[in-house]
């Protein structure tokens, strides 16, 4: 069964929508990537998708066994946050602050969770250090496993390799890689870059003019019969 599938969906603001009509569903153990040009309405999708704004129309239907609680998020970073002054570990466990209700601290399971997430990610020598002074894939890292103290089934991304180097943008595609290949995660990720998303995914939601989703296989022959290359753009002759 689908852990999420969209009927109709049109996301969009104050009534106005963006998108129109999107229908498409995604199983467990996906990894989804969703391109398009930029102000095509991706990251709205996404905002709709979580729950953070309301569709003009249409609907989200998630399997039962789904919680928002269960959705982990990494969304696009700011100045402001790439300066916080807080700890690695801090920032990591910050992840479970939805989940505490009326505690006022972690409980120690969530503590062991942010541990494991830690490590995950590489960081157990950066867990005392201020989050400020780490560079962008660290801090893409920390925030990743941030993310992952929310989620248990689903794990959305907003251009996580922005503003990255070449190596820390690979090394963070091989690291959500491994969350869905190695620990079953769903991935649902927004990219500008086409070429990783033919690397990375088993499944293409683009958005434009016209929307397709499909099987990678089903995208790479809908660009070869258009003319494109992997790169997004036409190509010469």
């Amino acid at each position: 069964m689908a852990l999420l599938t969209c009927k109709d969906l049109c996301p969009g603001y104050d009534g106005r929508e963006i998108l129109h009509a999107l229908n498409f569903s995604v199983e467990q153990g996906d990894y989804v990537c969703i391109v398009g040009e930029n102000g095509s309405g991706k990251s709205t999708l996404m905002k709709t998708l979580l729950g953070l704004i309301p569709a003009v129309s249409g609907e989200i239907i998630y399997d039962e066994g789904l919680q928002k609680g269960q959705i982990g998020y990494l969304p696009q970073q700011t100045d402001v946050q790439k300066d916080f002054p807080a700890s690695v570990k801090e920032i990591v466990l910050s992840g479970f602050c939805a989940g505490l209700k009326l505690r006022p601290f972690y409980s120690r399971s969530q503590k062991q969770i942010a541990q494991e997430n830690i490590e995950k990610m590489g960081l157990t020598k950066l867990k005392k250090r201020c989050y400020r002074e780490l560079s962008g894939g660290q801090q893409q890292r920390v925030l990743l496993a941030r993310a992952l103290c929310a989620a248990q089934k689903v794990l959305l991304l907003d251009e996580p390799v922005s503003g990255l180097d070449p190596a820390a943008a690979e090394n963070m595609y091989e690291l959500v890689g491994k969350l869905n290949k190695d620990d079953g995660m769903t991935i649902i990720m927004i990219t500008h870059d086409l070429h990783s998303a033919i690397g990375q995914a088993d499944k293409v939601l683009h958005i434009g003019e016209k929307v397709f989703f499909g099987s990678r296989g089903q995208y790479l022959e809908m660009l070869d019969a258009k003319g494109f290359s992997k790169s997004g753009g036409a190509e010469n002759g």
